[in-house]
């Protein structure tokens, strides 16, 4: 907000400059039409407060507005700006006591409506009654406004009556007390309509029900992934994305990958939905006792179960067929898959390797033993549920040989498979027709007497990076599937969790890393070729902390694609580093490999040239990694490099091949490929006029393949 200009008129300025006057004390100023609402207005309850006020004078960029709670309220001293949604700009935010004090970052003229929301810190009293809470800036004296705390029994904003937008539904895929599972609310009719960017808070019965964090990708808005989600208590927020945007009417969707767990039997619940400071509340729902009957029914038919490989432990594809009689599979519905055991499934899958009725799953989770796929949009209702699970999937066999079984579950009613056996023998082995990485089944001699492993800090109990250097692998490693398995002895902290951008794997971010123990599996983000090597770099941000005792340390290091060990090295920790092997000729110059086609166009990350048939051409842009892991390439590269018909400008890009045309828009994560919409990893960005632009996206969708050139460093692109 800027302050207005007041201009005293020629005249009249002339005429009091000539004539004396008593300046009389100006009357004190107060702030009016107070406003205060609680966003949850229960005894004890963790609520969100919307304070609304007019100033009666101006407030300069650097003023303070304060707002004091009474004694009975708790005010969390962590408070911050960040909780802080008002309408003009925050410097900055400090608390003291009950007192919280808010910096304005502009100027705010007088008369000028004043709002903003705390969204998070303030825990109502302990007992129900009308409360003062005081506001005052730095140029207004301190006026009190009114909220109304209650014992539950009364509605919120002091209305005893249900409005017409009240008494949506609640669909619980299953309702036995403490059950993970599906919830899906609404639809709600809703006062104003949806606002792209702006959140929607949903709260639940209780804090218990719901995990420290949820993924977008477990929730729906009217059939949209949200653009962000977090968790607080009993309460998610939920970023509106740009799909939903405009719609009177919500419908939210908590898949059951999202872990919400159900509450407690013998009680009646309700959820509310908050947008735009209204509230809605659901109709009431209850939660059945375990152990009584349940509605999951089962179809009384049998299937078969198809193996690539039943040797135990094996990686191998699954394929089956279920009957599920009078109930329909539909499009954006859940099929969940009960597996003989949890350690059969990794810790990372990709939609794409999951197949319902030849159609690709559009999304893929799992807890413990089961996996839940989710149909597409475009799915046709069946009875008949064919599940192709692809061997780059990684789902290994059990581990002990016997006979299993797998259940399938659709509308809450279940088919079980025959028994298949896992002993390594038999003849109804289906082999896959087609190789699942380059050079499958070639193994090469690998010589790594010359690997190396080194830490970039030796101190004790410190953070540290580690380097690793492949001198080559036996087998192919085919990108997002296989993996280089680094082995830590103990002593050293490995977290649970180690994000795909602190680790690289010859200079580009890993397309996945999963933590086992003490075992890091680091899988590449681009094919390496058998009898090549690689350089993995683990960074400390990996958070992965020498052992807290002087030694020396041996550090492993496996393929997935290869039996027994690639090497082991000993490092020093606190002690001399213990010596290297060195390589006993001299390091060839980089030259590009044989293994490159002809015609592919190469470029490396942060350098504005590329590579076509031997010769070098400039860049506008140089390609980076955007998100540590997405490699951004020039619109340019796609015209110049492989000769698409691309066109550009400082909004919008248009790549097109034949008939498929890619549409992209300068700084948004939506695209389309013919009449797809897809989300990108990366936002499209403008760097000095030239739009940067995801490769994979473009190369996938028109049918280019891109590899890595290890002699060169390089990343290439051949059709």
């Amino acid at each position: 907000m800027e302050k207005s200009k007041k201009v005293l008129p020629i005249m009249l300025a002339t005429a009091l400059a000539a004539t004396p006057f008593v300046v009389a004390p100006h009357p004190a100023s107060a702030i009016s039409k107070i406003k205060i609402k609680a966003d949850d207005d229960e005894t004890e309850a963790d609520s969100e407060y919307t304070i609304e006020f007019t100033l009666d004078k101006d407030l300069d960029s650097g003023d303070e507005i304060t707002v004091t709670f009474p004694k009975d309220f708790t005010v969390d001293r962590n408070i911050d700006k960040s909780d802080i949604d008002a309408d003009f700009k925050v410097k900055s935010v400090s608390v003291s006591g009950k007192k919280i004090t808010i910096k304005v970052g502009e100027s705010i003229d007088e008369d000028d409506n004043v709002s903003f929301d705390i969204r998070r810190g303030i825990t109502n009293p302990r007992s129900k009654g009308t409360y003062d809470i005081d506001i005052e800036t730095t140029s207004e004296k301190s006026k009190s406004g009114s909220v109304k705390i209650t014992d539950g029994g009364s509605s919120k904003s002091g209305s005893n009556k249900k409005s017409s937008y009240d008494d949506y539904d609640v669909e619980i895929d299953d309702n036995t007390e403490k059950k993970e599972t599906q919830y899906v609310i609404g639809p709600i009719k809703l006062k104003e309509k949806l606002t792209e960017g702006d959140w929607i808070t949903v709260t639940f019965p209780s804090s218990d029900m719901l995990p420290s964090k949820i993924s977008k990708n477990d929730i729906d808005i009217n059939k949209y992934s949200p653009d962000s989600v977090s968790v607080s208590g009993k309460k998610v927020e939920i970023k509106v994305p740009s799909k939903a945007k405009s719609d009177k009417e919500l419908t939210l969707k908590f898949y059951k990958s999202a872990g919400i767990t159900n509450p407690s039997a013998g009680n009646s619940y309700t959820i509310k939905v908050e947008w735009d400071r209204d509230t809605y509340e659901s109709e009431s729902f209850s939660i059945k006792k375990s152990g009584s009957s349940s509605s999951t029914t089962s179809t009384g038919t049998d299937f078969t179960v198809t193996l690539s490989d039943n040797a135990p432990g094996a990686r191998s594809s699954y394929s089956f067929e279920a009957d599920f009689g009078k109930t329909e599979l539909k499009d954006d519905s859940t099929v969940l898959i009960e597996l003989p055991s949890s350690d059969m499934i990794p810790g990372f899958l990709d939609p794409q390797d999951f197949t319902i009725n030849g159609k690709a799953a559009r999304k893929v989770g799992f807890s413990g033993n089961k996996l839940s796929l989710t149909t597409p949009y475009n799915f046709s209702p069946s009875k008949q549920v064919r599940i192709n699970i692809a061997q780059s999937a990684w789902i290994t066999n059990p581990k002990a040989a016997g006979d299993y079984t797998i259940k399938v579950t659709v509308d809450g009613k279940t088919a079980t498979s025959k028994s298949f056996r896992i002993d390594g023998a038999g003849s109804s082995i289906t082999t896959p027709t087609t190789p699942t990485a380059p050079n499958t089944g070639t193994t090469v001699p690998a010589n790594n007497n010359t690997a190396t492993v080194g830490l970039t800090n030796t101190a004790v109990g410190q953070q540290t990076g580690v380097n690793i250097s492949v001198k080559a692998f036996g087998a192919a490693l085919a990108k997002q599937r296989d993996f280089v398995e680094v082995v830590f002895p103990v002593g050293y902290k490995v977290p649970a969790y180690i994000a795909p951008g602190t680790v690289s794997v010859n200079g580009v971010a890993s397309s996945f890393v999963a933590v086992r123990g003490q075992n890091v599996l680091v899988y590449p983000a681009q094919d390496i070729p058998a009898g090549s090597g690689a350089n993995i770099a683990i960074s400390a941000a990996a958070n992965i902390v020498n052992p807290a005792a002087k030694n020396t340390y041996s550090i492993s290091v496996f393929s997935s694609e290869e039996k027994g060990l690639l090497f082991n090295r000993v490092v020093g920790v606190g002690v001399p580093q213990p010596a290297q092997p060195q390589p006993t000729t001299p390091t060839p110059q980089p030259q590009p490999s044989v293994n490159v086609p002809a015609n592919a166009a190469l470029f490396k990350i942060n350098t504005n040239t590329f590579q076509l048939n031997g010769k070098s051409y400039p860049l506008q842009e140089a390609p980076y990694l955007a998100n540590g892991n997405t490699t951004m390439v020039p619109a340019q590269f796609f015209k110049e490099a492989m000769a698409l018909t691309t066109f550009w400008n400082n909004n919008a890009v248009t790549i097109s091949s034949g008939s498929k045309v890619i549409r992209l828009t300068v700084g948004s994560n939506k695209a389309t490929a013919g009449n797809q919409e897809f989300t990108l990893p990366a936002p499209v960005a403008l760097k000095n006029g030239m739009p940067m632009i995801p490769v994979r996206f473009v190369t996938d969708n028109l049918g280019y393949k891109v590899g890595w050139d290890a002699a060169t460093s390089s990343v290439y692109v051949y059709n």
